[in-house]
């Protein structure tokens, strides 16, 4: 495990479907240079993915799938702590604390809360709206200092900020309050088909979104039919979202800035563009994805690597919150 000297990085994902390569280039890329300077500890949420139904046996295999490309990815779980979130109770235990802590009138005004519900009607199901208490309690379990995050999920670390300070008012300092690491290229891959908004796993264009499992073939398909304007070349004044989308993308997986990808396409046919970025994204999908497979053939060494992690996580979740536990008035044994 890592040195404990080390300030505190915590990111997590959801295992629902493949990660897309939004999820790649926006954090788990950019978690893999960060494992030498900090101490890492990243997870699969699965808690956090039963706020819409699930199969049961698709989470589970899916949950797998996370943590193989976790490593896949790059995270070496000899320098991270790696695990999954509900074999880790204590996630569980102080969200129920800081939900006491916590207003409906806060949580209401979460936009994803907001958006995300309008799609429930009246049947708008408990676990969306408190989801980001649980959140919360993820990130200030553990001493937390900085969170990877992009510009749009500010406002949940927002709320994980003002808890700890709330209950570090209330009871005496408790908890680290977690600072924002902006990660500013490939921060947001837009939508292949609307560019106007996120990538999503949920998105129900077809071509909208690329998984890291996706084949050569379906990622050729997918950005050779991604939308950009009524025109044809690609202009140094004015670009559409979605072309704009194909550069970002491009200059994302090549370590490149935006411009210098901008200046190889000024003058030429989109096409040109959108060959050129699925390929891209096709040679670095590939060993992503192979690797990925090869990982899941061995349940065991998964099994030890998560074993490994949830007994670490467990350690240090349980430091802080007996702590928790005494501060808030509980009996403990």
């Amino acid at each position: 495990m890592t040195s404990s000297t080390k300030k505190i990085v915590l990111s997590a994902v959801q295992p629902t479907n493949s990660p897309h390569i939004g999820n790649y280039l926006g954090a788990i890329k950019n978690w893999v240079p960060l494992l030498d300077q900090y101490q890492c500890i990243f997870f699969a949420v699965d808690l956090h993915s039963i706020t819409v139904k699930q199969d049961p046996a698709e989470l589970r295999e899916n949950t797998y799938q996370a943590i193989a490309n976790y490593i896949a990815c790059g995270i070496d779980p000899k320098k991270a702590i790696l695990f999954i979130q509900s074999q880790v109770p204590e996630h569980l235990e102080l969200a129920w604390i800081l939900t006491c802590n916590s207003s409906m009138g806060e949580l209401s005004r979460m936009t994803q809360y907001k958006d995300k519900s309008q799609k429930h009607g009246a049947h708008i199901p408990t676990g969306l709206f408190i989801y980001p208490v649980l959140m919360a309690a993820d990130i200030l379990l553990y001493g937390t200092q900085y969170v990877p995050v992009g510009e749009d999920q500010k406002q949940h670390l927002e709320l994980a900020r003002d808890l700890a300070e709330r209950m570090n008012n209330a009871y005496g300092p408790l908890f680290t309050v977690p600072d924002p690491m902006i990660q500013k290229t490939g921060a947001r891959v837009m939508s292949l088909q609307d560019p106007e908004n996120k990538m999503s796993k949920s998105d129900p264009l077809a071509g909208a979104t690329v998984f890291l499992n996706d084949s050569d073939k379906e990622i050729e398909k997918k950005f050779k039919r991604a939308v950009t304007d009524s025109g044809t070349e690609v202009s140094a004044e004015n670009q559409s979202n979605g072309i704009k989308n194909l550069i970002q993308i491009q200059a994302s997986f090549l370590n490149e800035d935006y411009d210098t990808v901008l200046n190889r396409y000024i003058g030429k046919q989109y096409g040109y563009l959108k060959i050129d970025t699925a390929n891209v994204a096709i040679n670095a999908i590939r060993p992503i994805r192979e690797k990925t497979a090869e990982i899941l053939k061995d349940r065991d060494y998964l099994d030890q690597i998560l074993k490994a992690g949830r007994e670490e996580a467990k350690r240090r979740a349980q430091i802080l919150l007996n702590e928790v536990y005494k501060r808030v008035g509980f009996v403990r044994q």
